[in-house]
């Protein structure tokens, strides 16, 4: 019969280190790259010391783990190949992620294939308004390709070849 009222011991436990500034700062890149400023806002949010933080990142650039044109290409290249974006959805995207203005316009694509894309994200789109009144349906797509960053011209001419409209209609 086992004996009431012996608690079974657990083996103790060395109180948790808190991460370096360094150690966080690999944590956050092991999840996904960031850029310098991302960096630096979350290890300050984190409460290292400003000084500290700077110190660790210029080691990160140092070694290549922070690059910020390595990171705004990349992300101009996802943008413009998975989500089929505009130059202004790219150019806004990497400014909210903290990348220069300089390095952003040295990214983004000029207007070589914005109107292809813009096309073939319309084109996709087109095809679910089968039922819907053109009207309607070229409102619809216009303001979603204006939300993917395309100038308003740029996305009218893409729904109305997608919609197979004429440039009368709108």
């Amino acid at each position: 019969m086992p004996v009431q009222g012996r608690r079974r011991r657990e083996p103790r436990r060395e109180p948790k280190k808190p991460k370096s500034c360094h150690e966080r700062a690999l944590g956050l890149l092991a999840v996904r790259p960031r850029t310098r400023r991302e960096l630096e806002r979350r290890l300050l949010a984190a409460r290292f010391e400003r000084r500290e933080v700077e110190d660790v990142l210029v080691r990160l650039e140092r070694v290549g783990l922070v690059d910020d044109r390595a990171f705004a290409e990349q992300f101009a290249e996802h943008q413009y190949e998975n989500r089929l974006a505009g130059r202004r959805a790219v150019t806004g995207g990497l400014m909210a992620k903290g990348v220069s203005p300089a390095i952003a316009a040295s990214v983004v694509r000029d207007g070589e294939d914005e109107q292809e894309r813009a096309d073939r994200l319309a084109s996709s789109k087109a095809t679910r308004m089968s039922g819907v009144d053109p009207a309607r349906a070229f409102t619809r797509l216009t303001g979603m390709l204006m939300r993917r960053g395309y100038g308003p011209e740029v996305a009218r001419a893409a729904v109305r070849r997608a919609l197979r409209l004429e440039a009368s209609e709108d």
